[in-house]
């Protein structure tokens, strides 16, 4: 049996040579015919090379090539390129250019560090091992080539992480692979709970549950496998690719799976009603295994499924078309619900799982020459309480999210000590993480403090594992922010709640990676309002963010608080600042008609009408009582409609049914591009899984 880990160990062990003290047999040849320089002929760097750094110097040899390229890390990445690597060598001039196979990587994707360390962004590449070569500038002497000395992974994730609870759907990209109905997908040696091979390059797979770290992904068809060491990380948080409505249409059969939410633990005697009211619907429990199986000829057509379990909230999904759904509760976190009178477990992160990242921002002058970072694409402060200051953050997964300024504890300025640049460090959750960074002018004595960016700069790509420190990350500030990119935003109409004025933003989509969250400050014109708004201080798609993509959102909201009544238009995506981008289509405001305003609700039914605007792919009730300790989620296919629920009250009192008193229900407009209620994932039931959607909250009583 062929596996893709042959190549691994091939480049693995070219690495691992780097640290052996007979690391000569290791080190990649000068071409044949071409002599030996030393330092100053061959185009050094202007500073003597740091031995703690410099590869000759490491190996301890008197005798060792000048010009020598001993390794990289990471040895394996991706064949779509984007990660970080790190290369060893000795000799590397500030001129130094980096090959993978035949492809050479654009100078502005490489950062020589020293002599014995050059950063780059990994190039595209065809999956499988290829030659590793560098040369400073054009001098031919100083090339240097290793063989297999980087892998391209036939295969990766999307995303390429998650939670510890599984449950996560992924995407697992192949290059040149052929796969069919027999392949079988693992993931830390766990076949995926569930399969669907898309494509013969592609496929879809639900993670099982797992432990913290990063796992190796296997993919076998008939007598072949690939594994991909590190292709998928599990972590303490959650991503909503998970859950949700999946399988064939109804056809006699429907199978519902119950997990616990923040464990990913089965519920066994979760209680399962198939059908809008009890008296007609059918009602089962989930076993030990958390599986609830219908079998009854009367599945034949579309059915309201809803899941209710002790000391858990709710959820019901109206008109199930498929035969799968899987479901994760979220515990009701009161003492009364600890066991055995134990406090409610703990959710979030857990404590010491992060991994640190030490790293430091440069500027391209100092890569030239070797000397300390120059600042010279910010400009100088013109008053005595401004400085020049830079800031280091990780992509966010919200493109919404309005720029804060962070503590002047982080702030990087140029007396900031660093070898190349200035030094920073950061903790981070585990995974393949990307960072930037943003430098421009400050001036904290004025209320707000004001903070403007005049250039930034981006690393992709960087392996962070838990409880262990990621060194040599170096973001390098080349990427000015000098675009303005300008919005042609046609309001909805004011309704009598509102909403009444218009708050925009723009951000950066860089690929599955993120977010990046600019300082170029909301706009909020009042509505009515059908004009152009102009964004000034976004990068060019350029360099490192090349593929990336501007994020144009505008949302209808009440009040300066940003509140409901409101409408969003959350993704609207272009890669040039020529054309404006055009926002419209706003969701309907949601009015609920039934339970009335302030009236008494019976459990069971819901109307909901929405104002004029963009059609409705999914409407979706919070239903939250307790102080929201316990809430409901409806999910509803499209938009106006009258529904009714089985009043899970009636199942007994310890069935996780909201208990008697006022309750708020808000209901969400969602316009989701793409959509496919039969997929469902629960990121699709919050706002950020929304392309557009519009809100309002409604109080009523039980």
């Amino acid at each position: 049996m062929r596996t893709a880990s042959q190549g691994f160990l091939s480049a693995r062990f070219a690495s691992v040579c780097a640290g052996v003290a007979l690391a000569s047999a290791c080190i990649a040849t000068p071409p044949e015919g071409i002599r030996r320089q030393t330092d100053g002929e061959g185009g050094g760097f202007d500073f003597e090379p740091d031995p703690q750094t410099s590869s000759s110097s490491s190996g301890g040899l008197p005798d060792a090539d000048p010009h020598a390229l001993l390794g990289a890390a990471p040895t394996h990445g991706p064949f779509n390129g984007g990660q970080r690597v790190l290369l060893h060598g000795n000799g590397f001039s500030s001129k130094v250019r980096v090959w993978f196979g035949d492809v050479e990587v654009d100078p502005s994707a490489i950062v020589p560090v020293d002599p014995g360390r050059v950063q780059v962004t990994a190039p595209p590449g065809k999956a499988g091992p290829v030659e590793l070569t560098t040369q400073n500038g054009d001098d031919a002497s100083t090339r240097r080539s290793l063989p297999g000395g980087y892998v391209y992974d036939a295969l990766y994730a999307s995303p390429s992480s998650g939670p510890v609870a599984g449950g996560t759907s992924i995407e697992l990209i192949g290059q040149g692979t052929r796969w069919d109905a027999t392949t079988v997908a693992s993931i830390d040696q766990k076949p995926c709970t569930s399969l669907a091979v898309e494509e013969p390059t592609r496929l879809r797979c639900t993670v099982p549950q797992g432990t913290a770290g990063a796992k190796t992904i296997s993919v076998t068809t008939g007598d072949e496998t690939i594994l991909v060491l590190d292709g998928y990380t599990y972590e303490d948080s959650e991503n909503g690719y998970k859950g949700g409505l999946s399988g064939d249409p109804l056809a006699g059969r429907l199978e519902v799976l119950v997990y616990n939410n923040f464990t990913g633990d089965p519920i066994p005697g979760a209680r399962v009603v198939v059908g809008s009211s009890l008296s007609s619907a059918l009602t089962g429990e989930a076993d030990a295994s958390g599986v609830a199986v219908f079998e009854d000829d009367a599945l034949d057509a579309p059915r309201t499924v809803t899941v209710a379990a002790t000391c858990h909230s709710p959820i019901s999904f109206v008109d199930v078309p498929v035969d799968t759904v899987t479901v994760y509760l979220d515990p009701v976190l009161t003492p009364a619900c600890g066991a055995a009178g134990d406090p409610p477990p703990p959710v979030g992160g857990k404590v010491g799982s992060a991994g640190l990242l030490d790293g430091e921002i440069v500027w391209p002058e100092s890569t030239d020459t070797g000397t300390a970072a120059t600042w010279s694409n910010i400009p100088s402060p013109q008053r005595a309480t401004e400085r020049r200051v830079a800031y280091v953050f990780t992509l966010g997964s919200d493109p919404l999210a309005t720029f804060r300024l962070p503590s002047q504890a982080q702030a990087i300025l140029p007396e900031t000590p660093g070898q190349l640049g200035h030094a920073f460090s950061m903790y981070l959750a585990p995974g393949n993480r990307s960072v930037y960074a943003l430098a421009g002018i400050e001036d904290r004595s004025m209320t707000p403090p004001r903070f403007t960016a005049y250039a930034m700069g981006i690393v992709r790509g960087i392996p962070v594992l838990p409880n262990q420190v990621t060194g040599d990350v170096f973001v390098q500030i080349d990427q000015p922010l000098d675009h303005a990119l300008s919005m042609d935003v046609t309001a909805p109409a004011r309704g009598a709640k509102g909403p009444d004025r218009i708050q925009a933003n723009v951000s950066i989509m860089v690929g599955n990676d993120g977010f990046i969250t600019l300082p170029v400050g909301a706009q909020s014109p009042l509505i009515p309002f059908d004009g152009q708004l102009t964004f000034v201080g976004v990068p060019p798609l350029d360099k490192d963010l090349f593929g990336s993509r501007y994020h144009s959102s505008a949302r209808a909201v009440t009040g300066e608080a940003g509140l409901a009544p409101l409408s969003v238009v959350g993704r609207v995506l272009s890669t040039t600042t020529s054309e404006a981008a055009r926002i419209g289509d706003f969701v309907g405001v949601p009015t609920l008609e039934t339970p009335a305003l302030n009236g008494a609700w019976d459990g069971a039914h819901l109307a909901t009408s929405f104002s004029a605007g963009a059609p409705v792919d999914l409407s979706v009730y919070d239903i939250a009582s307790g102080n929201g300790l316990l809430r409901w989620t409806v999910a509803v296919p499209a938009g106006s409609h009258a529904i009714e629920l089985p009043d899970i009250r009636q199942l007994g009192v310890d069935n996780g049914a909201l208990p008697p008193g006022p309750i708020t229900i808000g209901v969400y407009g969602a316009r989701i591009d793409g959509f496919d209620y039969g997929k469902l994932v629960y990121r699709q039931l919050k706002a950020q899984g929304m392309t557009a959607y519009s809100l309002d909250s409604f109080s009523a009583h039980l």
